[in-house]
């Protein structure tokens, strides 16, 4: 077993708290990963720097803090794996557009299959992906032994493995470095990083946002972007606006820091698991 990762030197500096001003151009509602990449790209992008994230709590506290971390881009239909891929794509130079690391880790994802049924819908996305451009192939039983050397693949479990599909460009980031990374690159920029900074209401005139009335003052914004994951629905709802997002408990299971013993992201839709191993040392 290998030693768990000794996780590179963060920059010195990373951002500065800022005072809410008055008045911005955009107010961006959600401090995430969606909120920060957002603010990120107005200013690089567009130029447009005098912009503000609001984050009720703390940066990347929320759905970014509490996530798997995996990314990849097989799926099956042509419209997702098209959008997954260009983004993996991007994660793949991200941390030279940020100019700093996020442990993006590309160890693979394998999808294993435990049944005839599940070894069919497997060839059939897999065929889609290679139609699609996405790298993905399909592994026997044996194959699978021989890249998670731990799994159990004998015939005697619940539930034996047939196979497994895998792409090898999948895998992992650090989910709050890769937040600290547009962070840091959006206030270098100019940009405004609020903590602390509640959105309680939005300030209206006629059918337009044109402000937000927050638990440190009043914010005028010549636009406003939610960018607040699950908690988006309840702020629009204070509009009007009825989202179709709703938010369910997913629950994680997280060791103490072990010894590194996978080195591939594990994934079974019959099982309702995913497994993967993080830099430090958890599974």
């Amino acid at each position: 077993m290998n030693e768990p990762e000794r996780l590179p030197d963060l920059p010195d500096f990373l951002w500065a708290d800022a005072e809410p001003k008055s008045s911005y151009d955009v107010v961006i509602i959600g401090g995430g990963g969606h909120g920060l990449a957002t603010a990120y790209y107005l200013a690089k992008n567009h130029g447009i720097t005098n912009v503000a994230v609001l984050e009720r709590g703390w940066l990347a506290g929320g759905n970014m803090a509490r996530n798997t971390t995996i990314i990849r881009s097989n799926y099956l239909w042509d419209e997702s794996a098209a959008i997954y891929e260009h983004s993996l794509k991007l994660w793949e130079g991200l941390e030279d557009d940020l100019g700093c690391e996020v442990l993006f880790s590309q160890r693979g994802v394998l999808n294993l299959a435990h049944n005839l049924g599940d070894v069919r819908e497997a060839k059939r996305r897999v065929n889609a992906n290679q139609l699609n451009g996405v790298d993905a192939e399909w592994l026997t039983t044996e194959e699978v032994r021989k890249l998670v050397p731990i799994l159990n693949a004998s015939d005697d479990v619940r539930y034996p493995v047939w196979g497994a599909t895998f792409q090898p460009r999948a895998g992992i980031a650090k989910h709050d470095w890769v937040a600290w990374g547009y962070a840091r690159g959006a206030h270098a920029m100019g940009v405004d990083i609020v903590q602390g900074c509640e959105v309680l209401d939005f300030i209206t005139d006629g059918n337009r946002v044109v402000g937000v009335k927050t638990n440190r003052g009043l914010i005028s914004a010549g636009r406003t972007a939610l960018c607040a994951a699950g908690h988006s629905s309840v702020l629009a709802a204070k509009l009007g606006v009825r989202l179709p997002v709703q938010s369910h408990p997913l629950q994680a299971s997280v060791s103490e820091l072990l010894d590194q013993v996978l080195d591939t992201v594990v994934m079974s839709n019959t099982v309702h698991v995913y497994v993967s191993q993080a830099h430090k040392g958890e599974l």
